[in-house]
């Protein structure tokens, strides 16, 4: 399966993103791509992304990752809402000061088992 996503290029704490086309198993960090699409520039906000490439991918059977999608709305090349992207282990519920944080919806919550009690002989 082909996976349309980014690319980290850029040196530390300047990071600028490649669009690249790759397989879904390769590792991002991997290098392998089979080709670029764009690029994207976090830091000032521009990006360059070859659109008639892009949809020609995408009606192929290619997925665009969320933050790719996101981009792709952002830049007018579909259409859609965005998908959230937000870090799983942040919830983003922060507590005021003196209460207790309220803990997420999909957290599982720990039921008491039932006890036992022996019979008597």
């Amino acid at each position: 399966m082909l996976m349309i996503r980014l690319q980290r290029f850029g040196k530390k704490n300047q990071p600028f993103f490649r669009v690249v086309l790759t397989d879904k198993r390769n590792s991002t960090k991997s290098g392998k791509f089979i080709e670029v699409l764009g690029w994207h520039n976090p830091e000032t906000g521009k990006s360059e992304i070859k659109k008639e490439r892009v949809e020609t991918h995408l009606k192929t059977g290619a997925e665009a990752s969320d933050a790719v999608h996101n981009l792709l709305v952002r830049t007018g090349i579909i259409k859609g809402k965005k998908r959230d992207v937000a870090s799983k282990k942040n919830t983003g519920v922060v507590a005021k000061e003196g209460e207790v944080a309220p803990t997420p919806a999909s957290a599982p919550v720990a039921a008491e088992a039932p006890t036992a009690e022996a019979p008597k002989a």
